[in-house]
């Protein structure tokens, strides 16, 4: 994700997102009480459901491994100097995305602009509905993406567009927890690898039907007017350590939506965790464990990988790996 924010960034002649700090609301602390907690003892069921900061151990193998939120945050800054001397012992660092990786892809793109732009398909206002057309081109406007753009993105990169809350953009670059690890790394001369290829993503959505990425901008217009509180909400569940909360807390919102069951949620959940997160989180672990062997490592990727029993942690203690938690105090 990070590096499609990125790619988001490029794109725009006009102007590059940052991201700046929302005001909205925590729709978590709205909730009742007795909400609140039957959504934690929801997302308790997941394995390492609480912590951003680890550390996993194998004979003479140590692995730190931090959860990232891909967006920018004043509060960043306290968890980088809790990283600095871990960034200056260990031999690597990896991410989902490095330099290398961007860089590929905006050639790629480059010479093939058909994996985000439908050169011949129809358009989003031919295939939407015209009330959603409208309220969707609004939504990215918003984002500083002009119409005459958007109607030929592919539906799966406007969702994440929409991922964007407009109250966060501003005229700068986006310094994530990620990149600002990739700087830190950089300025010490200490190597950045990726944990998948560059286009691993491309071929997840490539997997999706039509219909199914309509749907993700469907989903995501629905929530548009609360984007900020949204945006809150999330930035709060990362800080207080509580990734696998805002993914709970996320599946309440959908049984909110028009047509949505419980079967239905359930069912579209577990795909999509099992295409960007369970796959992903697979693949990682033999990349992990062959840079560990060379020496100490810190690891960086979205926090909501962390946890669930097919989450990193949990594969990574299935080979035999000691897991503590680390404190960011």
């Amino acid at each position: 994700m990070r590096l499609l924010f990125s790619l988001f960034a490029g794109l725009l002649a006009v102007s590059a997102p940052a991201f700046a700090e929302c005001q909205g609301k925590n729709l978590i602390a709205a909730l009742s009480p007795a909400a609140q907690t039957a959504l934690r003892a929801k997302a308790d069921e997941s394995a390492f459901a609480v912590g951003n900061y680890w550390q996993a151990t194998k004979a003479d193998e140590t692995i730190t491994l931090i959860g990232t939120y891909h967006l920018d945050d004043p509060r960043h800054a306290k968890t980088m100097a809790r990283l600095a001397p871990v960034l200056a012992t260990v031999r690597t660092l990896l991410v989902e995305a490095g330099p290398a990786e961007e860089e590929s892809l905006k050639q790629r793109i480059a010479d093939d602009p058909s994996l985000i732009v439908n050169t011949k398909g129809p358009t989003l206002p031919e295939v939407l509905p015209k009330t959603e057309w409208e309220k969707l081109a609004d939504a990215a406007a918003d984002r500083g993406v002009p119409a005459f753009m958007l109607a030929k993105f592919r539906p799966w990169y406007v969702s994440i567009l929409l991922s964007m809350p407009p109250c966060s953009l501003d005229e700068a670059t986006p310094r994530g927890l990620d990149a600002q690890l990739i700087a830190a790394a950089q300025a010490q001369n200490l190597p950045v690898k990726a944990l998948e290829p560059y286009d691993t993503l491309f071929g997840i959505f490539d997997k999706m039907t039509p219909a199914e990425q309509l749907d993700m901008i469907t989903t995501a217009l629905a929530f548009e007017g609360a984007s900020a509180d949204l945006a809150v909400t999330m930035a709060d569940s990362y800080f207080s350590e509580e990734g696998r909360l805002i993914w709970e807390f996320n599946r309440l919102q959908a049984l909110q939506l028009p047509g949505y069951s419980v079967e239905r949620v359930d069912r579209e959940f577990a795909s999509m965790e099992q295409s960007m997160m369970i796959d992903r989180n697979r693949s990682w672990i033999p990349v992990i464990e062959t840079a560990a062997r060379k020496g100490p490592l810190l690891v960086a990727f979205g926090a909501l990988h962390l946890s669930g029993d097919q989450g990193v942690l949990n594969l990574l203690q299935a080979d035999g790996y000691q897991i503590r938690r680390l404190s960011l105090q």
